[in-house]
């Protein structure tokens, strides 16, 4: 067995040596199991046939790939050269994959089968050389060089992936995220929930290509020695049923696919008594559905994060999720916030500044792009480019984005407080507010609303109802229908799609 030389890679090696028969990764498609002993002996013989195609110590791999045993295996294989794996969007059209491999510039692309036009597209379009593309799920004919270790020596400090924002303004900036921001994430997530352990069994359907469903519970279930069902598609009926047939204890996902997982219609036949507690994350999630899963016996958790922090940032335990709505709850342990000025100076408790966050989950800047990192991470700190307050007790209130504030009337609204607001009603789904240019107040606020099925509600009566819960001045001026709002894979709501829509430009109205 390869010698532990640190990184993430030592978590497989280490779990290999002392519960090697131990499920590591299921996949809910085919039912394929790997142990924590094949799971390391493929990585070591991934990570040598990267080492045979000319892949060594900071090149970046990208990977075009679904969630599979094969993306965590070469996750963990790039990893172990001390080289960067780059998990890309399969969603993206081509150009825009396109574009992170011109940024990126790839030793190697890794691609799922199915994926196989969408990366052909991509490289072509690229106006970069890539030298080498593998088909992860086709048979090898590398023969790989095992007369050197696989691992390399690795520290803590060393970047190990590069996780692209969703560039919902401009083009997406390369997060960069370091073996030991992945541990102390691991050990945050440990400690949530009541634990996490090796007897633990999550499914995975969320996008591995995405920080929340990588590092809320995959890569953490993973560091205790726990099981993780990798699944391909979400369906409601179908993740339900995963969940059931492995005896899922701990999930994720966005409130999105929560909300639609408690309309399967037979829910109660699904025995998923095995549930200790779930977590959802990438947008508020609406109380009924909370209040569903809670009526079953689960808890219920919301997160806070970003690719560049975390994601274990901020956590609204089950214990106030309700009592607390409307917060994103309080720092993970290792964490620490603070809500600044313009001149970053601590506002007092209550006021409204940037959220900025410390500790030692923080990445270590955007691939090259020295400037934009070096004012992100600015003093030490992360500047999250969110306002928020903290109240007295330390739990913290995403008032909005900056760049997402509405100016109607000469008042400040923030979008997130109407929403929430309006989440209350019974008959929404789903909402997004945003401001929209008018002659009288300059920005007029207005509500894309997605009511929920068989629902009835018109126009006046959400503006009444929000008006009963938030100053008038903040309340919708007007209410627009639609059957969904824009997200992008991650469930991260799209305004700049939005404000496109409804006011002809992706820009925010001007100051």
């Amino acid at each position: 067995m390869e010698t532990p030389r640190g990184g993430i890679a030592d978590w497989i090696t280490r779990r290999a040596e002392r519960a090697p028969d131990h499920l590591a990764l299921i996949d809910a498609d085919s039912d394929a199991r790997v142990s924590y002993l094949e799971l390391h002996q493929h990585i070591a013989d991934t990570a040598a046939a990267l080492r045979t195609l000319g892949v060594r110590r900071g090149d970046r791999v990208v990977m075009v790939m679904d969630n599979s045993i094969e993306f965590l295996t070469y996750l963990f294989a790039t990893a172990a050269l001390g080289a960067v794996a780059v998990p890309v969007n399969f969603r993206l059209a081509a150009p825009e994959i396109a574009y992170i491999l011109e940024d990126s510039r790839p030793e190697a692309v890794v691609h799922s089968d199915r994926l196989t036009e969408l990366t052909a597209s991509a490289v072509a379009t690229a106006s970069t050389d890539v030298r080498t593309i593998v088909n992860a799920d086709a048979p090898s004919d590398v023969v790989a060089d095992r007369s050197a270790p696989a691992f390399e020596r690795v520290d803590d400090d060393d970047v190990c992936l590069i996780m692209y924002t969703s560039g919902t303004t401009g083009h997406p900036k390369g997060a960069m995220i370091t073996h030991g921001h992945l541990r102390w994430n691991a050990i945050n997530m440990v400690m949530v929930g009541g634990g996490l352990s090796s007897n633990d069994i999550t499914v995975t359907v969320a996008p591995l290509f995405h920080i929340g469903a990588l590092g809320l519970l995959t890569t953490p279930l993973l560091y205790v020695g726990g099981t993780v069902v990798l699944q391909k598609t979400f369906s409601p009926a179908g993740t339900l049923a995963a969940m059931a047939k492995y005896r899922a204890t701990v999930g994720f996902l966005v409130p999105a696919m929560w909300a639609a997982l408690s309309q399967v219609e037979n829910f109660v036949d699904y025995d998923v008594s095995a549930v200790r507690f779930v977590m959802s994350g990438g947008a508020p999630c609406p109380l009924p559905v909370i209040r569903f899963y809670q009526a079953k016996g689960w808890a219920f958790l919301e997160g806070f994060g970003m690719t560049e922090f975390g994601p274990s940032a901020l956590l609204l335990d089950n214990d106030h999720i309700v009592s607390h709505a409307g917060t994103v709850g309080r720092p993970f342990l290792h964490t620490d916030v603070a809500v600044v000025d313009d001149d970053d100076r601590p506002v007092l408790p209550g006021e409204v500044g940037e959220l900025i966050l410390r500790g030692p989950t923080t990445f270590a800047g955007y691939w090259g792009l020295p400037e934009q990192s070096e004012a992100a991470l600015r003093g030490g700190w992360f500047h999250s480019g969110d306002l928020a307050r903290i109240a007295e007790d330390g739990f913290v209130t995403l008032v909005d984005r900056k760049k997402d504030m509405i100016i109607s009337g000469g008042e400040n609204v923030y979008p997130i407080e109407v929403e929430q607001a309006l989440y209350t009603h019974p008959a929404i789904a789903d909402v997004a507010v945003i401001g929209v240019p008018d002659h009288k107040w300059g920005e007029a606020v207005t509500a894309v609303v997605v009511l929920r099925p068989d629902a009835v509600a018109d126009a006046g009566e959400l503006i009444e109802f929000t008006r009963s819960r938030i100053a008038h001045f903040k309340s919708p001026k007007r209410v627009v229908f639609t059957d969904e709002l824009p997200r992008n894979a991650t469930g991260k709501l799209l305004k700049r799609a939005l404000r496109e829509k409804y006011t002809g430009t992706a820009e925010a109205v001007t100051r």
